[in-house]
């Protein structure tokens, strides 16, 4: 057992760094890299089969590494990157604002209800997170759209950023990172994992933390006598935003939705005879958009220099996200040559665990590393590679486990105090994001238990 007790050691060294602040994706590499050596020195496994090797089992290690690289930058990494950067031009053009902006509108028609009010906010910013991915980006938009609407009709600032903070709670659609990666891992396309696997759950999920935050968000304003006072302060935004809601171009609100329109129009599901990826979306998506730039400034120049904020997204998401699935597939690889996974499922097999108790297992694991790391995607790209070698030899699918472990993913961001978004949005309303998690806590525990019964219930 002196495998478990090394790979013990270095996990507990890997989250002690981690959550010091140590840069993620370094300390899992490393991580990665000292496990592949002590399984070598133990004689329990190797990092690559002879068939990949280099000669030297040594060098073997950066080898895995260097192949990972390549394999993720052509293809899951591609559309990541793809994703991100067309996200960015959207948000630079003003498009999202734009969208938002109409989508938020007919809201300020149904306002008799407050507490009823604040769940159509938060399906609309659901809804909104399926075409703008960011959820810092979403909700400091909400926030000076939606916020100064809830806060008009007498909820409290703390009841008015909950539902906004958890608005990209439950990840869904093809332009999410975390939906791309399942879809990767289990090996089928990203449209039929979010029709055949994503949709059912969702639902589920969006109706229970809706019904939560009304009975949650009421019992905490009672309970802290809130009172209205009918003064409404300033959210303290950047002057970009508030300048991309008020002139962005009506029109421009379709653009966002193009490439998802273009991903689900034409796949095997639909229209089978022309396919369309998730990259070639936002490529022929980005074109589309500087002939609606160009057709707005009329000045050529600037509209194909504009191009560069996509490659900037790219790069950014390159050096975030990207890098976060290379070093996370190098630590899974690191537990998997020292042998623990095949330890770990004898050990559950005599402990009696069959499928389903795994699956809580690894859904347990994943919503505490979000919570305490304060991000989905570092929790899903560092443990949900594990997931097809642990699914076969327990001989049950893998959108089994990676399902449930990808909407807990999101959903357990939001109710970590130190999640980008959650800080972002209570700096915005002048709130300790603290209290803010406190609000959101029953919401996204709710979602949590919902979407994993649910997952297993059904798949």
């Amino acid at each position: 057992m002196l495998e478990i007790l090394i790979a013990l050691a270095v996990t507990s060294v890997v989250a002690y760094f981690v959550l010091k602040g140590y840069k993620a994706q370094a300390i899992l590499i490393f991580g990665g890299i000292l496990l592949m050596l002590a399984s070598m020195l133990l004689g329990k496994g190797l990092p690559l089969p002879e068939s990949k090797s280099t000669g030297s089992h040594l060098l073997d290690i950066f080898h895995f590494i260097k192949i990972t690289f390549s394999s993720q930058s052509a293809g899951l990494g591609l559309k990541i990157m793809a994703i991100a950067g067309f996200a960015f031009y959207m948000h630079e053009i003003g498009a999202s604002a734009s969208l938002v902006r109409v989508l938020t509108k007919p809201l300020e028609k149904v306002s008799h209800m407050p507490y009823f009010f604040m769940a159509l906010c938060f399906f609309v910013g659901e809804f909104l997170s399926i075409f703008i991915t960011s959820a810092s980006g979403l909700g400091v938009l909400l926030m000076v759209t939606l916020y100064p609407l809830m806060r008009g009709v007498g909820l409290s600032p703390l009841t008015a950023c909950a539902p906004i903070a958890t608005a990209v709670a439950v990840e869904m659609g093809p332009a999410q990172g975390n939906v791309n990666f399942a879809a990767e891992l289990i090996g089928i396309d990203v449209v039929e994992y979010v029709v055949n696997y994503q949709v059912l759950v969702a639902v589920a999920s969006l109706v229970v933390i809706a019904f939560l935050h009304i009975v949650v968000q009421k019992y905490f304003d009672k309970a802290e006598g809130y009172q209205h006072t009918g003064n409404i302060e300033d959210v303290r935004v950047d002057a970009k935003t508030q300048q991309d809601l008020e002139k962005a171009p009506t029109i421009y609100a379709i653009l966002p939705i193009i490439p998802l329109v273009l991903i689900f129009m034409f796949n095997k599901l639909t229209i089978s005879s022309i396919t369309m990826d998730v990259t070639t979306a936002m490529l022929v998506s980005v074109v589309i958009a500087l002939v609606f730039e160009y057709f707005t400034l009329g000045n050529a120049k600037k509209v194909i220099d504009s191009i560069q904020i996509f490659f900037d997204g790219m790069g950014k998401q390159f050096a975030n996200v990207v890098t976060f699935i290379v070093a996370g597939q190098t630590f899974a690889q690191g537990l998997t040559t020292i042998g623990v996974i095949d330890i770990i499922i004898k050990s559950a097999e005599t402990a009696g665990f069959g499928a389903i108790a795994m699956t809580i297992v690894m859904v347990l694991i994943i919503m505490i590393t979000s919570v305490l790391m304060g991000s989905g995607n570092a929790a899903f790209f560092s443990f949900a590679n594990l997931v097809p070698e642990i699914a076969s030899k327990m001989g049950i699918a893998p959108v089994m486990m990676l399902l449930p472990m990808q909407f807990v993913a999101g959903l357990s961001r939001n109710i970590s105090p130190i999640a980008p978004n959650m800080v972002a949005i209570a700096g915005v309303a002048n709130v300790s994001p603290f209290a803010l998690a406190k609000r959101t806590a029953i919401p996204m525990l709710g979602g949590i238990i919902i979407s994993t019964l649910v997952s297993i219930m059904t798949f």
